[in-house]
């Protein structure tokens, strides 16, 4: 796990949809408990899967919001920092970053 970088003074890209990502994560929560009620209930193994797919799209969606959030905000906020130092060190990173996160999204 990474630190987060702390340097900037404007907040996360995901800052302004916050409530609205706690809202979907929390319905996810729920989601995981009920599938785990439905294992303890001994439920048909389809339907159980059925469950499970649905939390890992509902997660995926949550993913790619953050995802563009940080393209959008983190890595043009770095874009726009290394054009006026004429440095592109702060973009480089921030768009490996993004690859890296992508990677993992893909594994």
């Amino acid at each position: 796990m990474s630190i987060p970088d702390t340097d900037h003074a404007a907040p996360y890209g995901y800052t302004a949809d916050k409530d609205a990502y706690l809202k979907r994560l929390r319905r996810i929560e729920g989601q995981v408990r009920g599938i785990a009620r439905m294992v303890e209930e001994d439920q048909y193994c389809i339907d159980i899967l059925t469950q499970v797919a649905a939390v890992n799209k509902a997660l995926h969606a949550v993913s790619l919001g953050l995802l563009e959030d940080h393209i959008s905000h983190c890595v043009v906020g770095a874009a726009q920092e290394s054009r006026a130092a004429g440095n592109d060190d702060a973009v480089q990173a921030k768009v490996q970053e993004a690859t890296a996160a992508i990677g993992r999204l893909l594994r």
